[in-house]
């Protein structure tokens, strides 16, 4: 799946509708610290992470993208700093001009009025008016890997972002078995909306007076078993 086809399934599905399939799968995911949002609402990102850290200086930035390939999504490492923004309006440009997807930062960004009106996807913690005060020493894997909390990604991780935050999975999942696994449970939950919305509630739906019967005589019966039984989908 090329990154332009992944872009567009993506904006139909969200990171808990992939967190639920690649629970459901059992694929390993890992979640960034919460708090991480789009500049502009409403922005979805999908893409294979560019992972670059942060000294301080924009040349970082610069060498990473010479070396991306479209559609590469850039992942910034600034160890979650809260004292100063990263990137702003020319980095972001610089990105759009050199074929990335978008960008996500631990971090802080700037220039929030210019970024809206670019209208790239930037993801951070939030803005900053002022930029680095230090030069601080380049580590060997400056463009091998990022730290993103407590864990760390690599070229060999893809990202995902909304507003909901972002969700890292192994490049070397089943990929398209996981969007449509995704694609299945939205499918079941909309209509599971729908009928809420036309007068059959959720528990109507699943059953629950039945599943409250069979536990009043059975208390290890688990209502994910019930779910399971009768082919519910809100958890498996």
């Amino acid at each position: 799946m090329n990154p332009h086809q992944l872009n567009t399934v993506f904006k139909t599905l969200s990171t808990p509708l992939l967190a639920d399939a690649c629970l459901r799968m059992h694929v390993p995911y890992r979640v960034a610290p919460t708090g991480i949002r789009p500049v502009v609402a409403g922005m979805r990102l999908a893409g294979r992470v560019l992972p670059v850290r942060h000294y301080g200086s924009v040349d970082i930035f610069l060498e990473a993208m010479h070396a991306a390939a479209d559609g590469d999504v850039l992942v910034i490492d600034n160890h979650g700093r809260t004292d100063e923004a990263c990137i702003g309006d020319l980095t972001v440009l610089e990105a759009m001009a050199s074929g990335l997807a978008g960008m996500v930062v631990w971090g802080l960004h700037r220039d929030t009025s210019e970024l809206r009106e670019i209208g790239f996807p930037v993801f951070s913690y939030g803005a900053c008016p002022t930029g680095p005060q230090r030069l601080d020493a380049r580590e060997s894997v400056a463009l091998e890997n990022a730290a993103f909390g407590n864990f760390t990604v690599t070229t060999d991780d893809l990202v995902f972002a909304d507003d909901d935050g972002l969700l890292f999975v192994s490049s070397q999942v089943d990929l398209e078995q996981l969007l449509q696994f995704a694609i299945t449970i939205s499918q079941t939950e909309r209509k599971q909306a729908e009928l809420i919305r036309s007068g059959k509630t959720l528990r109507e739906q699943l059953r629950f007076a039945e599943y409250l019967e069979k536990r009043a005589t059975d208390r290890e019966y688990s209502f994910r078993a019930h779910l399971q039984s009768i082919g519910g989908s809100i958890e498996e």
